[in-house]
């Protein structure tokens, strides 16, 4: 089988600045989305669901918590070869610096991959939203007799300039590539697509970040202490001497790059269709295992909304929002177009008892929350309004930051009753 010839390098990023402050206390593959997943769940479960059973994880910043969720997630028979390690940036003998970019993270744990038996190596990144066959992907990587096969997707003229671009032959081997191309440069690297993405206008191949990689090729690559990024170093340089690959993907992904795309995706699961299907069974996403209650609802108005398990719902309104596990809304509040995390543990009765007065976790009473991502184990008084908009500016404060018009409600933050952002 293809798939026991194969291993898979999740790349976790560096510091994910841009999805501060979600990653202010937790690596970006550790970021929740959909209510109970976390990001690294997507391209692990993408590689379960094509049988490529050997991964690693490679990271460097606040990986604890992802630590935690792969060990307590992804447990294995002891009679098979399946795996899945993490492998944290470490000091050597030879080494005494962190990752330095994409490159960097795979030359520095190369000595854990090669105790492995592999041909060939399937490169991902963590934070991205996307389901995929990569026995499909591999399977063409074999048969054209490339050395390097890249995943791309086929875009329109204003979304490729935020990507690196490439541009093939009539064999889809890639001839050239451009990082990030102007508007009017970009008109000049169409190639040749299906006739469902030409009648898309979708004529320019953007680079996914998904790489296939023979195994001899990448020891070589890898022995430049020079090139430290994939997309910016090692991809344009390969392509002028090694056979490359365009391999066109034609479904739904999306980079969760910042907060903007973060809550849009997150949003995105309340489309009647969505374009991310949680409920195939062909193509689970698996994530750690929680024992919890059903989740309890009462007197709520529910609109395209999904809630997670062990909810208590008292709401007057719930629309177009993601509710997370465990997450509690009081009476008379009103939940739209959020992403409300949840809470990592419960308060129990007697907690609640022995501290009268103090604000519960979740949100309370008579509240109006509109256009905002709740992080996890927040606490809202009563009488809170936070609605975001175009009309706030940029800022940060000790409770939460707004970038581009989303609130953003820090982890274990605590909003006073009465508070107004709106």
């Amino acid at each position: 089988m293809i798939n026991d010839d194969v291993i898979a390098i999740i790349l976790g990023g560096g510091q994910g600045s841009r999805l501060y402050p979600l990653t202010a206390k937790r690596s970006k593959p550790a970021v929740p989305i959909a209510g109970k997943y976390r990001l690294v769940d997507i391209p692990l479960s993408n590689c379960i669901n094509s049988n490529i059973s050997r991964m690693f994880v490679l990271t460097q910043f606040n990986s604890a918590s992802l630590n935690r969720h792969i060990k307590n997630t992804y447990n294995f028979s002891l009679f098979s070869r399946a795996f899945v390690d993490l492998l944290a940036a470490e000091q050597t003998m030879s080494n005494k610096n962190w990752f330095q970019g994409t490159a960097d993270a795979v030359r520095q744990s190369m000595h854990h991959f090669l105790n492995h038996e592999f041909k060939y190596v399937l490169i991902l990144s963590g934070d991205q939203l996307y389901q995929m066959d990569f026995n499909v992907l591999i399977q063409r990587h074999i048969d054209s007799g490339a050395r390097i096969t890249i995943a791309t997707l086929p875009v329109k003229a204003e979304e490729g300039v935020e990507f690196g671009i490439m541009k093939t032959d009539h064999e889809s081997m890639i001839t050239s590539f451009i990082e990030k191309p102007n508007a009017e440069e970009i008109l000049k690297w169409n190639s040749d697509v299906s006739e469902y993405m030409q009648s898309e206008g979708r004529l320019y191949l953007a680079s996914m970040g998904i790489y296939v990689f023979d195994r001899d090729l990448l020891i070589e690559l890898m022995n430049d202490p020079h090139t430290i990024d994939f997309g910016k170093e090692i991809i344009p340089q390969s392509i002028r001497k090694h056979k490359v690959l365009s391999y066109q993907f034609e479904g739904y992904w999306t980079d969760i790059g910042n907060i903007r795309s973060y809550y849009e995706a997150n949003l995105s699961f309340t489309d009647g269709i969505p374009h991310f299907n949680l409920f195939d069974n062909r193509k689970r996403i698996y994530t750690h295992a929680r024992i919890l209650p059903t989740s309890k609802i009462s007197g709520t108005l529910i609109n395209d909304s999904v809630i997670a398990d062990g909810c208590i719902i008292h709401a007057a309104k719930i629309e177009r929002s993601v509710i997370g596990i465990r997450s509690r809304i009081g009476k008379g509040s009103t939940v739209i177009k959020t992403y409300m995390m949840g809470s990592d543990s419960y308060q129990t009765l007697s907690e609640i008892a022995a501290r009268p007065g103090d604000i519960l976790m979740g949100i309370g009473e008579d509240c109006h929350i509109e256009n905002a991502i709740l992080d996890k184990s927040c606490q809202i008084g009563n009488n809170v309004t936070i609605i975001g908009g175009a009309h706030l500016p940029n800022q940060e404060t000790d409770l939460y930051v707004v970038a581009g018009g989303i609130v953003v409600v820090k982890k274990g933050a605590t909003i006073p009753p009465g508070f107004v952002l709106s």
